[in-house]
């Protein structure tokens, strides 16, 4: 459903320019759910707003069922922001406070389904019981709800215009673990039900394990490695990769880490190293890896890695392997 290549962002500074996606290239397939994972900084929010056009692209193309929607004039945006909807971290500061929780939702299917009155509705107190809340929940303000419950209104307020694609940034980071799990198995239950489409950012890689049919992990604003969720996660291949599952805490008792776990921090956006941005972590770089950038390449038939020492790496099976399924303990 979209493709999205060499996409770009920079924002000036007082110190400079900060490259906040530097050349993206991503594929969101019609009803998959794709996990967008990455450290604070890797530039996964920017990716999400950007495909909805909140944010503009500084260059790069965002195709969606074969359109590029980059500079598409407000007019022609309005088919697409129909069918492109966003799920916000913070539940609370994304819905009005003086707004009841229908007027919220209505909002929405006034401005694009031209519905009103009764029909408005009707439809709200549908939209709240696809959620698990009830019709007398329409009637409340933001504050009389808890956590996971206003994060429910704001997913049936991402509903209601019948979107083909939503874009859910972190959508359960400020949650309990208990209501985390409620709402990752609504999202899955929703995206069965009416064949959505999801990119789903997180930081958490447990999370994105649980609810993702594809990953992609992104690195100080590109793309290290893509491919189906088991596969990266039973057999991670780019060193980043590699690194950021053996920073995932094991639970089981008596189970030691291996190395290599991710040390030191992320470069700063204002100056991208050289060559590979990974290199200055990287235990396997050298000197070839500060002069060239490596291609996103084809690796295998579903993979999809940036290092130009990947079949080397490849073999070496001295790196610390992930527990997959570690979310089920929780």
């Amino acid at each position: 459903m979209i493709e999205i290549r060499g996409l770009k962002k920079d924002f000036a500074s007082r110190r400079g320019t900060v490259h906040a996606v530097n050349g993206v290239d991503l594929s969101i397939p019609t009803g998959k759910i794709v996990g967008l994972v990455g450290e604070s900084g890797s530039g996964k929010t920017t990716v999400g707003r950007m495909l909805l056009r909140l944010v503009e692209p500084t260059a790069g193309a965002i195709e969606v069922d074969g359109t590029n929607i980059v500079g598409l004039p407000a007019k022609a945006m309005v088919l697409y922001r129909k069918r492109l909807q966003m799920i916000f971290q913070d539940p609370y500061s994304s819905l009005n406070p003086r707004m009841r929780i229908s007027e919220s939702i209505s909002e929405g299917l006034a401005l694009y389904a031209r519905a009103e009155g009764r029909v408005s509705e009707d439809t709200c107190e549908a939209l709240l019981e696809q959620v698990g809340l009830s019709a007398e929940h329409a009637g409340r303000y933001p504050h009389e709800f808890s956590g996971g419950q206003r994060q429910r209104v704001g997913i049936a307020r991402a509903l209601a215009s019948s979107p083909d694609l939503v874009v859910a940034d972190e959508p359960v980071s400020a949650l309990d673990v208990s209501v985390q799990a409620q709402i990752l198995e609504l999202l899955i239950g929703l995206k069965k039900r009416r064949s959505l489409t999801m990119l789903f950012i997180s930081h958490d890689l447990e999370v994105v394990e649980y609810i993702s049919d594809e990953v992609v992990i992104m690195y100080l604003g590109k793309v290290m490695e893509c491919g189906p969720t088991k596969d990266v996660y039973a057999r991670p291949l780019h060193p980043y990769t590699r690194a950021l599952l053996s920073s995932t805490p094991i639970p089981i008792p008596g189970q030691a880490k291996r190395r290599p776990s991710l040390v030191g921090e992320i470069p700063s956006p204002l100056a991208l190293p050289s060559g590979c941005v990974f290199r200055t972590r990287c235990r396997y770089a050298d000197d070839a890896c500060a002069r060239a950038v490596p291609d996103f390449r084809d690796f295998g038939s579903e993979r999809k890695i940036a290092c130009i020492r990947a079949e080397e790496i490849e073999n070496d099976t001295a790196h610390e392997t992930p527990v997959a399924g570690a979310l089920a303990w929780k």
